[in-house]
């Protein structure tokens, strides 16, 4: 292997993206292994004020296979071709070649992240992996403005979910705990990779 993986798992919202930025390491962006949004597997919400739209939260949302194979070609090879998705849009857009270059870790982030730990670990490329969490009112608010900012969905769609995954967030970070991730802040996690992995 040329590169174990750092996984940052948590709340949408948490803070994954602005600390993978932080460390400074190459990033893989799970969230672009969503399906894309015309996939009659898509599921949908079967409850509530958001009933019958498709439920971007629920794991067959997202490209498990894709994403794990992905992972470990960079582990091996230190480089692969990575789909580019625009939320916005409900689909990909292109591709990237995402190359390590001499990297020994990279970071993998994504509200779908804890699913890959248990086979990261097994593959022996885990070099560790953080449920980023603070309190659900401030992740409700920056997940909202962002997504406001970014138009990912019309307003009334994002407050609605906003709310939904607040009341979840507890079951959220419960699932990465089951599935190894250790909890932390962000600046928790960021002391903790950064001393181990040798970087003042």
């Amino acid at each position: 292997m040329s590169a174990r993986v750092v996984v940052l798992a948590g709340p949408s919202g948490a803070g994954k993206s602005r600390l993978a930025e932080r460390l400074g390491l190459p990033v893989l962006r799970l969230d672009d292994f969503y399906k894309d949004g015309d996939d009659p597997s898509l599921p949908t919400i079967t409850a509530g004020a958001n009933s019958g739209l498709v439920d971007w939260d629920h794991p067959d949302s997202w490209l498990y296979g894709d994403a794990l194979a992905t992972l470990l070609t960079l582990c091996r090879d230190g480089v692969s071709e990575v789909p580019v998705y625009e939320i916005a849009q409900n689909g990909r857009c292109g591709s990237a070649t995402l190359d390590l270059g001499d990297a020994p870790l990279f970071v993998a982030e994504g509200i779908f992240a804890p699913e890959v730990v248990p086979a990261c670990r097994e593959a022996g490329v885990l070099a560790g992996a953080y449920c980023i969490t603070q309190r659900p009112l401030v992740t409700f608010w920056r997940r909202l403005t962002r997504d406001l900012r970014e138009h990912r969905k019309p307003p009334l769609v994002l407050l609605r979910r906003g709310l939904a995954l607040m009341r979840d967030q507890r079951r959220v970070v419960a699932h990465a705990t089951e599935l190894g991730c250790e909890v932390a802040t962000a600046d928790e996690a960021h002391t903790c990779i950064m001393s181990w992995a040798g970087t003042p």
